[in-house]
């Protein structure tokens, strides 16, 4: 249950996605002088070295951050941030998304992450150390709903598990609609994997059902491997900020100009 650890993938064509729209929303939720909230569920260890054994082994950064990092524009907040954080932690450093939501956010708002794997909990700490960042080892989910609604009540919840739990299929789409019922002005951003089983799709079709408006945004990618089963990655988002779509249209054509490459 706890054996997933991100290093071996950190970096890669699903991160890229997944942060670049996080990094989007950030900023745009921080245009305005009032404070917000940040949660994420499964927040793994913050900061990654991508020259690492187990970064190294899969290949899968080169293929991802490494290949797109230069298509992306310098004015972008995912790019500004990774330039932050590799100018303080060296040239191989990658940010998860606490690192990135953290050096995007500002003192006066509230950051709760969760993330239940005891060294990546550790490691977590190591890496994030500020007086407006609360750090559990606690099941990501239950924290949610306990801070909900939090104050402050601007903000964005981050929802990103290794899916190693096969119910976390059946639990997310009741989660979340529990959870817009009590945060309904709430930014909810889901992540999850496009597999060649199908098995997120039941998920996507309660989800769809259950929030018509929320935005859904897909990439599609050669597995990285043979025989493995990810071919893409997603994120649905529930109350999408204005524009969003714009900017993943804009993600769109980042990852079309790297493939022809």
């Amino acid at each position: 249950m706890l054996s997933y650890q991100h290093l071996y993938h950190a970096g890669n064509l699903a991160d890229v996605q997944k942060h670049a729209l996080l990094a989007w929303m950030l900023e745009y939720l921080t245009q305005k002088d009032k404070p917000l909230t940040y949660i994420e569920t499964h927040a793994g260890r913050g900061l990654y070295d991508l020259s690492s054994a187990e970064a190294l082994k899969t290949g899968e950064a080169e293929k991802g951050i490494g290949a797109l990092s230069k298509a992306l524009p310098s004015s972008h907040p995912y790019a500004r941030a990774l330039a932050r954080i590799r100018s303080e932690n060296g040239p191989h450093a990658y940010p998860g998304s606490p690192l990135i939501a953290a050096t995007l956010l500002r003192p006066q708002d509230q950051l709760h992450l969760a993330e239940l794997h005891p060294q990546e909990h550790a490691a977590l700490r190591q890496a994030l150390r500020a007086p407006n960042v609360s750090i559990r080892r606690q099941d990501g989910f239950e924290l949610a709903q306990s801070l909900c609604p939090p104050e402050p009540r601007r903000g964005l919840l981050l929802v990103d598990p290794s899916y190693e739990v096969k119910q976390d299929y059946d639990r997310i789409p009741k989660f979340l609609s529990a959870v817009a019922k009590k945060w309904n002005v709430g930014v909810l951003a889901l992540w999850y994997p496009i597999l060649t089983s199908g098995l997120h799709a039941p998920m996507l079709q309660a989800l769809t059902r259950d929030h018509p408006e929320a935005l859904r945004h897909e990439v599609r990618f050669p597995p990285i491997r043979e025989g493995h089963r990810m071919v893409g990655s997603g994120l649905f988002v529930i109350n999408p900020p204005w524009g969003l779509a714009d900017e993943a249209r804009r993600l769109d054509a980042l990852f079309s100009k790297a493939k022809k490459r």
